[in-house]
């Protein structure tokens, strides 16, 4: 079977840097499994398949890697323990390599068509108006004109923050006061952006999953009024998860992508957990691609995902 190339995408610095708690609590589990031991066998297997059910890749994606480990070590016989480190990263980007992604265009990158509107939703506490900030910010450093939609409006904080960010980012946002109409907001937005020529509009969303049927209505509204400006309006709905909450996150993703419309993922706070393996196992458990991840506090701090280079870091 042909492997995916990883030298192709290798892991950079910052990444690395990035992904660094789960990195070292992943290798040196792994380190201590092997210990004392010369060849790769069932037992090592079944307390692999513990350490990475316990690193959040989740129990699914679990399977399939062991299983393809199991069909490796059956075919290729003999196999030292010390293998078994580049055997799990093969595995892993093949397993990878067969999901759909989206292309990884960088931020200058042409875009389909202007104005491209953005919807970020996703539970309060996740860093979704952290990440608009930071995509607002890379958009503007590659030479495109950016305009924000304050549509959170259940939360005089969200505006606030929004502003704040759209500030350290240089770009105007379109606001108005708490419990104003969301969807208001989005149109004077998206109408704004038209009459002075903006390339990329990201619109903020409240953040109330457990109210689920208010929040679907609020985001149904939302694209009825945006459609009567631009048919296509939005072009992508971008879920954003907080990579440190684990499966928890997962439990997210399902619940929003089986109520919502969501094109994208982003994944953030990978720098403060060890859980980093759910980008794992969120990509191979969902039809949604992972378009982002978040790997500190900075501004730049944002990454469009590039899955080999995620599994070199991770493996590295």
């Amino acid at each position: 079977m042909t492997k995916p190339e990883l030298n192709g995408s290798a892991a950079s610095e910052e990444l690395k840097k990035g992904l660094e708690k789960t990195r070292v609590s992943f290798l040196s589990r792994i380190a201590r499994l092997v210990a004392g031991k010369s060849s790769i066998d069932d037992d090592i297997l079944d307390e692999l398949e513990e350490v990475l059910v316990s690193s959040d890749v989740g129990v699914e994606t679990t399977v399939r890697i062991i299983r393809r480990l199991q069909e490796r070590v059956s075919r290729e016989k003999y196999m030292n323990t010390t293998e078994l480190h580049r055997l799990l990263r093969e595995e892993t980007a093949s397993l990878l390599a067969e999901n759909k992604f989206l292309p990884v265009p960088d931020f200058s990158s042409p875009l389909p068509v202007k104005p491209w509107v953005v919807l970020i939703v996703g539970v309060n506490g996740t860093g979704k108006t952290t990440t608009i900030g930071k995509l607002a910010w890379h958009y503007k450093q590659a030479g495109k004109k950016v305009l924000l939609g304050a549509a959170d409006t259940f939360r005089a904080a969200a505006i606030d923050q929004l502003k704040i960010w759209s500030e350290r980012a240089g770009v105007p946002v379109i606001r108005q006061q708490m419990g104003s109409d969301p969807a208001s907001v989005a149109y004077d937005t998206l109408k704004s952006a038209i009459a002075t020529g903006t390339d990329v509009v990201l619109i903020d969303t409240a953040g109330r999953l457990h109210n689920k049927v208010n929040l679907m209505n609020e985001l149904a509204k939302i694209r009825r009024v945006l459609e009567k400006l631009m048919p296509d309006a939005p072009n992508e709905v971008l879920l954003v998860l907080d990579g440190s909450t684990g499966q928890n996150a997962y439990e997210q993703a399902r619940q929003f992508t089986a109520s919502t419309g969501i094109t994208a993922l982003a994944i953030t706070k990978l720098d403060g957990t060890a859980k980093g393996g759910v980008v794992i196992g969120i990509s191979d458990q969902l039809n949604i691609p992972v378009k982002y991840i978040g790997t500190g506090e900075k501004i730049e701090d944002l990454r469009i995902f590039d899955r080999f280079e995620f599994v070199n870091s991770l493996f590295d």
